[in-house]
């Protein structure tokens, strides 16, 4: 059964950032839109969430955050509903009850961990910033109500105070090495929809022993390269460990995107990462610089 996916956007786009911090969690502010996202279930829709730290009557508050690199401290938050109040009771979704994904104006700095909740309903996870550079923060839940449950993506951008050097967008590529792991992908990207699998090896052979990773054998996450606007996914269920991981996803438009492929084996989470170009009628305007690289290990608790 193929898993449910999300769509995000990053307002902004990838623009260089000077950034000097205006006090502990320096905070841009988020543009006044309002997103439908409507249903997201097996079959993507193309709609853009993520934009605003508020929807439907759920906001992303109190966000704090160490403000220079380097510099270890927390990263908090808090979720107030409809009623005003903090939100204490969340659907597990994924093994989790809330997902905090992470990630620099470039898509560099690609992190997805999972922060613990005190009985107030505060968030919070031991934090430090590899770079300067201005963040995206998304937290991605579902709520626990009596109506109709809906998995929601709030995001607000962090100030990390320094010179930035933003990374060009790698060229596009269908295989990736992290870790001593060659990874291929697949499959197009398009705005149609489609499968995307990616086969994972080590050495020259086939890994058939991946850990699970979420209930799932791996994540898929891709980010388009003018304002971060992404697509997050599980693989469809097979019965296997590997090598072969399939996705089904559909873009949201015909540009460059940044894919990250999260796998365990072995007892670490590494990252693949790939750009490709998604082909189909609609296309985003704007600039098209990226992250490259894979990582392994800090970026997933």
């Amino acid at each position: 059964m193929r898993d449910r996916l999300r769509f995000v956007a990053v307002g902004g786009g990838l623009v260089a950032l000077l950034g000097v911090a205006l006090g502990i969690g320096a905070l841009v502010g988020d543009p006044d839109e309002t997103v439908d996202r409507g249903a997201h279930h097996a079959e993507a829709t193309g709609a853009a969430s993520g934009l605003s730290d508020s929807e439907s009557g759920y906001r992303l508050v109190d966000l704090t955050a160490p403000t220079a690199p380097n510099q270890a401290g927390p990263l908090t938050f808090r979720i107030i509903g409809p009623d005003g109040e903090p939100v204490t009771r969340f659907t597990t979704q994924h093994e989790k009850k809330l997902h905090l994904i992470v990630v620099r104006s470039d898509a560099t700095e690609f992190r997805h961990v999972h922060p613990g909740m005190d009985a107030a309903g505060v968030w919070s996870t031991d934090w430090t910033w590899a770079a300067p550079g201005s963040y995206r923060v998304f937290a991605d839940f579902v709520p626990e109500t009596t109506g109709e449950q809906k998995d929601l993506v709030l995001g607000r951008t962090v100030d990390v105070a320094g010179p930035v050097t933003l990374a060009p967008l790698p060229p596009p590529a269908d295989t990736a090495n992290v870790d001593g792991y060659q990874v291929a992908r697949h499959g197009e990207l398009t705005t149609r929809g489609g499968e995307l699998r990616f086969t994972i090896s080590r050495d020259g052979k086939p890994v058939t022993d991946l850990d699970p990773y979420l209930g799932a054998n791996a994540h898929l996450v891709a980010l388009r390269a003018g304002d971060l606007a992404y697509l997050h996914v599980h693989p469809e269920t097979d019965g296997t460990r590997g090598p072969d991981v399939t996705f089904h996803a559909q873009a949201p438009s015909a540009d460059d995107y940044r894919l990250y492929l999260d796998f365990s084996h072995g007892g670490a989470v590494h990252t693949a990462e790939f750009t490709a170009s998604a082909t189909g009628s609609e296309k985003l305007t704007g600039p098209s610089t990226s992250g490259s690289g894979g990582h392994t290990g800090g970026g997933h608790r």
